[in-house]
């Protein structure tokens, strides 16, 4: 009989195999195309238990797990069985106050964002590693990519808030993976057990190459690359679920995530700064920071310009009653265009607290100084104003991928991070690199993180374009590696991305990356 065929006398799910499914499930985010031979939709653990005993009973036939199919990477697509996560396994298990964070949400990997903050905040909670794609991602691809966001400067990513996981490993169970102490991992360890071979080869591969994996520990504040060896203990605390966190499904099937949450601050205040060249990036940046903002994001000219372009879309999504509503609060920005042209860089510096005089008090400290040293730069008046500067950022993306006509998105640069530091160097030498090139691309990101999201606009059935593609990558990876930097911060590895991990990691740690896919998944 067909894999799709034994599927279905299976039971395992909602089996499809129709044109128009696979179609819509081989594409993600990202630029690859990749055609499963069929999609499965498991309506509890014990239909995926069942599929991954299949898998690993029949040669050749593998498994990607896919919540909400926003990945950038490619991640999210696979050639077998492609396992849809979001159409069943999409429910909250439980929130809790209290504990090591404010509370704890537990959630399945198929429930979007969306709907999982918006539980969260009924209690007074929130994942402060939210990212920028909160409206369409699911909780599975914040887990599996190690998401981050506009509040990782003060918050960090998700490695940093996950709790436990249960996952289906490849020998079909299901296992809870969460804090253990020494003497607990050592205990499972002993036993001799597919789980204590896990514990038992994860805790050896570690103690056996310490210095090297200490040696290569990322020198940037972010990184979705690779696995986390160097996370997995913290003081004297072992947590499993650590490693299994930004492995984009590879290591089994993650079922559940328990994460950790705080209470959002009440108020806040934003400061906007324009900065009409890039030369003193790392000074305002630094500046800013002394007045401890909890996010520092940026984007481009280009980005503002698409805004511009595109108003009647930023009136959806901000909720502005008209266009000429919103074309007045964009009249700072038209002013500016006519008066200097647009800035270089937009900075958002947010300042946040329980204490809304605190608050005040830093921005308006922030505003001075940026106004001191020569900047344009204002407070935003009230939420609305600045709701209206988060949302160019936040949905800049998707505005310029609905309208991207002959063109598509092209991320494979798109999330690079070198130390902030650094910036006054990089910069210069990164738009050296794409200038020659002449491409249309919007540049946003994290620059308080010194993280930046490149994403050109181009023609992919142009042999031209294709062929660069491989060319600009290995011209701006080596570059970010030169300044000690991450070929991702936050997207993760993915197709895109795997060839330049040797480059990346060199052959010794991949060597150890190699043997962490062996111990969970042995026949691949």
């Amino acid at each position: 009989m067909s894999l799709v065929g034994d599927l279905r006398e299976m039971k395992c799910g909602d089996v499809g195999a129709d044109d128009a499914m696979l179609d819509a499930y081989s594409h993600d985010a990202s630029i690859f195309s990749v055609r499963p031979e069929v999609v499965v939709a498991p309506h509890t653990v014990a239909d995926i238990k069942k599929i991954v005993n299949y898998a690993s009973d029949h040669a050749g036939v593998s498994i990607t797990p896919r919540a909400a199919g926003t990945d950038m990477s490619g991640g999210a697509i696979g050639p077998s069985i492609v396992l849809d996560l979001l159409s069943h396994l999409n429910k909250l298990i439980d929130i809790t106050r209290g504990g090591e964070f404010g509370g704890t949400a537990t959630v399945q990997p198929g429930m979007f964002y969306r709907d999982f903050e918006q539980a969260t905040l009924a209690r007074g909670l929130q994942f402060p590693a939210f990212p920028a794609s909160r409206d369409v991602c699911a909780m599975g691809g914040i887990v599996g990519n190690n998401a981050a966001g506009e509040r990782t400067l003060t918050f960090g990513q998700t490695v940093d808030w996950i709790r436990s996981v249960k996952m289906v490993c490849a020998n079909g169970n299901e296992y809870e993976f969460g804090p253990m102490s020494r003497a607990e991992v050592d205990a499972k360890a002993a036993h001799q057990t597919f789980e204590g071979s896990l514990y038992r080869g994860v805790r050896d591969l570690i103690a056996a190459n310490h210095d090297l994996i200490e040696q290569h520990r990322p020198q940037v504040s972010k990184n979705s690359s690779g696995y986390y060896l160097w996370k997995l203990w913290k003081d004297d605390e072992f947590n499993m679920a650590r490693l299994i966190v930004g492995s984009q499904g590879t290591l089994g099937v993650i079922t559940e995530a328990t994460l950790g949450l705080v209470k959002p601050a009440p108020e806040r205040r934003t400061v906007v700064v324009f900065l009409n060249s890039l030369d003193r990036i790392a000074q305002v940046t630094n500046q800013l920071l002394h007045y401890q903002p909890e996010s520092l994001e940026s984007f481009d000219d280009k980005t503002l310009s698409f805004t511009l372009r595109f108003l009647p879309d930023f009136v959806r999504i901000l909720g502005a009653s008209n266009i000429v509503s919103l074309a007045w609060q964009f009249l700072p920005e038209a002013f500016m265009v006519l008066t200097g042209g647009l800035p270089k860089l937009v900075l958002l510096a947010e300042f946040a607290g329980e204490d809304a005089e605190d608050v005040a008090h830093r921005a308006q400290r922030a505003l001075d100084v940026m106004r001191l040293s020569g900047l344009k730069a204002r407070l935003t008046r009230n939420v609305q104003e600045s709701h209206k500067y988060w949302t160019i950022r936040r949905q800049s993306f998707n505005v310029i991928r609905s309208h991207a006509k002959g063109k598509r998105t092209t991320p494979f640069v798109d999330d690079i991070i070198v130390r902030p530091e650094d910036m006054p160097e990089f910069l210069p030498k990164l738009y050296a690199i794409l200038d020659p090139y002449e491409l249309t691309l919007t540049v946003a990101g994290h620059v308080g993180n010194g993280n930046f999201h490149i994403i050109p606009l181009m023609d992919l059935a142009d042999e031209r374009n294709r062929r660069i593609i491989p060319e600009i990558a290995a011209k701006v990876y080596d570059l970010v590696l030169e300044y000690h930097g991450s070929i991702t911060a936050e997207h993760n590895d993915g197709i895109i991305r795997g060839p330049w991990m040797e480059r990346m990691w060199g052959k010794e740690m991949m060597g150890l990356f190699a043997s962490v896919k062996k111990l969970f998944d042995p026949k691949g």
